[in-house]
């Protein structure tokens, strides 16, 4: 397990169907080792912290094994690391394996998974095809947000380490089926709202669907 690659970027203000948008979705990859603070790397900056950034969206991680199947999806599209508005561009580190909860360690700072990535309007802006917001849903291949609980740097090729698993162990890709699936599971429901990390706009969520499902 490996850091491919490290993407970062400033807000923009484009234009997109008359109107100004600002966003910061567009991140490049940079050389060299950059500083890891609490909520951003260095040299990046959320623009709409009402939905992102903050703790528990310090730092955006996107699997590198999905490119290939992005670019089957959109061809012709360039798809350089950081295309999905990712900070963190990892090897090895896939939705299915990863719990809500573990702690990684890259470079000599360290994090958290949070919850996964739920795509806004600002992912089709970057691409200009609006239905990609459904379809990076239904695809499953979210990435993860990371809190970071240690400052300290990284950098392209530090390796991965997995210093702890969370006990209840509620996959990244659990979330996103619990939040798409029309008969959650009532079992895998109770124990993601046990989780610690989880914000709790998550948690409200899936209170409101173990009620509902009682009522059936």
């Amino acid at each position: 397990m490996k850091l491919i690659s490290t993407n970062v970027g400033l807000p923009r203000a484009i234009e997109w169907r008359g109107k100004q948008v600002t966003t910061s979705i567009f991140k490049d990859p940079v050389a060299g080792r950059l500083a890891v603070t609490r909520l951003n790397l260095e040299g990046d900056q959320q623009a709409d912290l009402t939905v992102h950034g903050g703790n528990d969206k310090a730092v955006y991680a996107y699997p590198s094994e999905h490119y290939a199947w992005w670019r089957g999806e959109l061809p012709g599209v360039p798809l350089p690391w950081g295309s999905f508005g990712e900070n963190f561009t990892t090897e090895g580190l896939l939705e299915g394996a990863i719990h809500i909860g573990d702690r990684l360690r890259i470079g000599s700072a360290e994090f958290c998974v949070t919850e996964p990535r739920m795509p806004c309007a600002k992912l089709g802006i970057r691409f200009g095809r609006p239905e990609i917001v459904k379809q990076f849903l239904q695809s499953r291949r979210s990435g993860f947000y990371l809190s970071v609980t240690r400052e300290g740097e990284v950098g392209a090729g530090d390796p991965v380490t997995i210093t702890a698993r969370d006990a209840l162990a509620v996959s990244v890709t659990d979330i996103v089926n619990l939040y798409t699936v029309d008969d959650p599971e009532r079992d895998l429901l109770r124990r993601a709202i046990e989780l610690t990390v989880l914000p709790e706009n998550w948690k409200v969520y899936f209170r409101e669907q173990l009620q509902a499902g009682s009522r059936k």
